[in-house]
């Protein structure tokens, strides 16, 4: 048995994914409990939050006034605060044991009826639920970066996840104006199964010459209609998330996932990407 109701949304995690999350659900008209463990963290989630909102009304691209949309939102660092929430998504480091540790204080603190949702890009679904009295309402809602842009949402489905639990994620990803696909609990679900190798790919071509980083990405934009290059995705995304990434499904499904060296001495340098101001290229 699940909640069918969803009123309020409860986010865990106001970082670049958590802050998206919780404006897509303000944004859709859900009131929004944003926590995280520092009053530091969540102010500057909102600050986030804010410069996305002008950026998107500014290209009149809002159907709400930004602030109203802002204060649909709520920010603390008490997981109490998250008890009267409908649904709550977890978007906290990408760390089993920080995961698992969320997820039992959740089970305290929210009603039995309430899902629990997690945006881990590539750790087990089934892991994160393992140790809980009841791990059938937990399930993945995998948001892609930037989240407020993008259009698609992961579902991922864990061993002991219900019918009714993978519903409601549907719905709820689709209210939020998204465009669902679904994903059984192995590594790297759908996306980075397939997007993390191809990453490493143009980083190694690079690496050794192929081509310039320039023409790579050129090569695969034109040459296959994709939006981004390799080179260029790796940026955007973050290349010690990319690393991270490529190191679980390395260590999940061999040696065809291998990180490629360039990026894991991109990451020892702290050239990070788009974040950074300095990755495969330049950013101001």
């Amino acid at each position: 048995m699940v909640r069918d109701q969803i009123d309020r949304i409860g986010v865990v995690g106001a970082g670049t994914m958590g802050s998206g999350i919780a404006q897509v659900a303000a944004t859709s008209g859900y009131d929004v409990v944003l926590r995280d463990i520092d009053q530091e963290f969540v102010e500057s989630g909102f600050e986030t939050i804010e410069d996305s909102l002008g950026r998107l009304a500014d290209r009149d691209a809002l159907e709400d006034d930004p602030e109203r949309i802002q204060e649909r939102i709520e920010g603390t660092t008490e997981i109490d605060e998250l008890a009267d929430c409908d649904l709550v998504v977890e978007a906290a480091l990408e760390e089993m044991d920080v995961k698992q540790e969320i997820f039992a204080d959740l089970e305290d603190v929210c009603d039995e009826d309430v899902v629990l949702a997690t945006n881990t890009s590539t750790l087990s679904i089934t892991t994160i639920a393992a140790e809980l009295d009841r791990p059938e309402r937990v399930i993945g809602l995998h948001f892609m970066n930037p989240v407020p842009i993008m259009e698609g949402v992961e579902v991922v489905v864990g061993e002991k996840t219900t019918d009714a639990a993978t519903e409601l994620a549907h719905d709820v990803a689709e209210e939020l104006g998204k465009t669902t696909w679904e994903s059984d609990d192995k590594p790297g679900f759908v996306t980075n199964r397939i997007l993390m190798p191809w990453i490493n790919e143009g980083i190694r071509a690079y690496d050794e010459g192929v081509a310039t980083k320039e023409d790579i990405d050129a090569g695969m934009e034109l040459g296959t209609n994709v939006p981004m290059g390799p080179l260029t995705l790796a940026d955007h995304i973050g290349l010690d998330i990319c690393l991270h990434a490529s190191e679980t499904l390395h260590e999940e499904l061999g040696d065809r996932y291998k990180p490629a060296y360039l990026l894991k001495r991109k990451v020892e340098a702290g050239d990070l990407g788009k974040k950074t101001g300095q990755g495969f290229y330049e950013y101001d």
